[in-house]
């Protein structure tokens, strides 16, 4: 079994997004080759409500998902769908955007003014761009936890570990999310699908992520593999925490503008048009 080698190293950088949230983006639609088929991965852990509270107000989406997974504190949210509610610490929320949504978002965070979280963003297929819109809400409590021998803990929100499988099926990506936390000087090795985009976000601790460099990557690092048949991942002498993530590539035309991924730039100008003319919810 072939371990993969790190593609690239990168760090996620702060922007400002919705109205005024300050985050940590680790990448986004300039690099949505690499990542396919995701589109974004934002991290949006903070300590200062001034930062977090004014949230992201009404805003459409079309041709993707959003997955959001709360460590601390809570959002609200709502929908053009008349959907409303609150996920909390722990929490996951999938929403595919399909064929058009409008919706919000607003971070509360908790009675210590910490909100700590992330939002991935992934891709559908052509084929998929117009379906229905849905959500799964997905509580703390559904989501499996795996504790092997070694005394690594696996949170399985979507995909495999053992027998375990995650609350979240019958994506079109076939994606794997895992939040893993691996002990001091502990090796966690998990097989992944040779043709698989595979990458981890670092948010605690310290550890070496490939057999083939000794180097140390922490907090904020974003780690990019090979193909290869599997993962192995050292912790260091704190320990590890990060998610680890992967999907089937779509290798298809993105057109992009905001919260909006399309194939083309004429399906793209069509929704902007759809959205200022009245007209982009396509199902009650």
């Amino acid at each position: 079994m072939s371990s993969r080698k790190i593609k690239r190293i990168t760090t996620s950088v702060p922007v400002i997004e919705g109205a005024g949230v300050h985050l940590n983006r680790a990448f986004a639609n300039n690099e949505a080759d690499l990542f396919d088929p995701f589109l974004l991965l934002d991290d949006f852990r903070s300590a200062t409500p001034g930062h977090y509270q004014k949230g992201f107000p009404w805003h459409p989406h079309r041709g993707m998902e959003t997955i959001t997974y709360v460590l601390k504190g809570e959002v609200e949210h709502g929908d053009s769908l008349g959907n409303k509610g609150t996920i909390s610490s722990g929490d996951v929320q999938w929403m595919t955007a399909g064929s058009g949504i409008i919706h919000q978002e607003m971070p509360i965070g908790n009675k210590d003014g910490k909100m700590e979280g992330f939002q991935l963003w992934a891709n559908l297929p052509a084929e998929k761009k117009m379906i229905h819109p849905r959500y799964r809400d997905i509580t703390a409590a559904q989501i499996p936890k795996v504790t092997l021998k070694n005394g690594i803990e696996i949170k399985v929100i979507c995909g495999r570990v053992d027998d375990v499988t995650g609350p979240v099926t019958d994506v079109m990506i076939e994606p794997e999310y895992l939040d893993v936390r691996v002990p001091a000087n502990t090796t966690f090795s998990h097989a992944t699908p040779n043709e698989h985009t595979v990458f981890a976000y670092v948010h605690a601790g310290s550890g070496q992520f490939s057999t083939d460099t000794d180097e140390i990557h922490s907090n904020k690092a974003l780690i990019l593999f090979e193909r290869g048949d599997q993962v192995t991942i050292t912790a260091g002498h704190e320990g590890v925490s990060f998610l680890l993530i992967s999907g089937q590539p779509l290798k298809e035309p993105i057109a992009w503008g905001g919260p909006i991924v399309m194939n083309t730039h004429e399906e793209l100008e069509q929704a902007f048009s759809e959205f200022q003319q009245g007209t982009f919810i396509k199902h009650n």
